[in-house]
């Protein structure tokens, strides 16, 4: 693990650097393919920027308010570059309603724009993966194999690489293959659909590994949450076919 990256006097948070290096990668895919689900690159640059902008403040609020006698004896703490100081669910809510607003001034339409957004959505699910590997985060159960790793004082599963290693081959998979009008052009909406399923039969796996999950009445949350998103994105996906077909 590698938490901190020391360059000289400098010391970068390498699981901040993951996660900031996969949206920027993910967003300059996710320009350059825009055209192919006829979208406007500058769009869904504005469009993640303004996400991102109140998602960050809205999670470091969320935080904040959850912990203010921290940060009432330290306030500069609130600009603080540590992503441990970030409420997801606060990111999420308020990362989303910008998304809303800024997508019905502009007249978006939903499936075009989740199509084109889905780049961004898988190389940062890569860096997510890396991210946890850098802190040791969402890390593995025991393991005798031989690839096993050696973390919280025991050899385990890999299980932020295996992550890592399927996020680079649903990217691959739901990478376009063709311009639009070509006869393997996609459906529009099939390219996120395909990315959430595919996403979710990963989860169902990778959580078998998983040495930190969180159980609920016997079972592992994020697998039930995981059959529940991979049965309504392949009702969706089957639903657009039926729609093709029948139009």
């Amino acid at each position: 693990m590698l938490p901190i990256l020391q360059i000289g006097p400098l010391a970068i948070q390498t699981p901040g650097l993951f996660l900031l290096l996969g949206i920027w990668l993910g967003l300059n895919l996710a320009e350059r393919l825009a055209p192919n689900f006829k979208v406007d690159a500058n769009i869904i640059y504005n469009l993640v920027f303004f996400t991102l902008i109140a998602g960050i403040l809205g999670a470091r609020l969320g935080y904040a308010l959850q912990s203010w006698e921290a940060f009432k004896t330290s306030p500069l703490s609130l600009i603080s570059l540590n992503p441990g100081l970030l409420d997801p669910v606060s990111g999420l809510a308020s990362g989303l309603v910008a998304a809303i607003i800024y997508g019905n001034r502009k007249s978006l339409s939903l499936w075009p724009t989740l199509d084109s957004l889905t780049p961004l959505f898988a190389v940062f699910a890569i860096g997510v993966a890396l991210s946890n590997f850098a802190s040791g985060n969402a890390f593995g159960m025991e393991t005798k194999l031989p690839w096993g790793i050696d973390l919280w004082s025991a050899k385990r599963h890999p299980t932020q690489i295996y992550n890592a290693l399927i996020a680079i081959l649903i990217l691959w998979k739901i990478y376009p293959k063709g311009k639009e009008g070509d006869p393997d052009h996609k459906l529009r909406g099939t390219t996120f659909l395909e990315f959430l399923s595919l996403s979710a039969g990963a989860r169902l796996f990778i959580e078998a590994f998983r040495g930190d999950s969180t159980l609920f009445l016997g079972l592992r949350s994020a697998q039930v949450l995981a059959w529940v998103i991979l049965a309504i994105s392949m009702w969706k996906l089957s639903s657009l076919d039926s729609e093709a077909a029948n139009g």
